[in-house]
């Protein structure tokens, strides 16, 4: 799966796995560095038109570190509080996480970076604990906001980029 700029594909690869992929103009070092400091991570990830808020977000975003996000929704009173650990990290190559969210057992996350002619493809593995665990995903909508979060990234690295 190679995708053009501005097209996010997005495929269940097998009864547990989605796969979401995106070319953005930038290097490899600053779109890891946009998924791996906080302060840039909390400008793109959430997207616009759900309405999220991040509330705090904290990672130490190393190969046996963790990670705490809070996010806020107007029609809850709760904020949504997601966690995990970094199982390995590779600078400006490849990031593996756990989501280990309030049921005890979520996805675990890959993403890698492989930079061509000043672009990056980025990569999204994600591999559900089961079928139903990604179908439930699926149907709550939880998975359909990739287009946005890549394009909030690659206005974000376009800001990076000129600096």
């Amino acid at each position: 799966m190679r995708p053009n700029e501005s097209e996010t594909a997005v495929e269940r690869a097998s009864d547990r796995e989605l796969v979401v992929a995106r070319t953005v103009r930038g290097p490899a070092r600053l779109v890891f560095e946009a998924w791996t400091r906080p302060e840039l991570f909390q400008r793109w990830w959430a997207p616009r038109s759900f309405r999220l808020t991040i509330l705090s977000y904290e990672a130490d975003v190393r190969t046996g570190g963790s990670y705490r996000l809070e996010m806020g929704h107007p029609s809850s009173e709760r904020p949504m509080t997601f966690f995990g650990r970094y199982i390995e990290v590779v600078p400006d190559a490849r990031i593996v996480w756990t989501n280990e969210e309030a049921d005890g057992e979520g996805p675990v996350t890959t993403v890698t970076f492989e930079e061509k002619g000043g672009e990056t493809l980025v990569t999204v593995r994600e591999l559900y604990p089961s079928r139903e665990a990604l179908d439930e995903a699926i149907a709550s909508g939880s998975t359909s906001g990739w287009s946005e979060q890549f394009e909030q990234l690659q206005a974000l690295l376009g800001e990076l980029a000129g600096r």
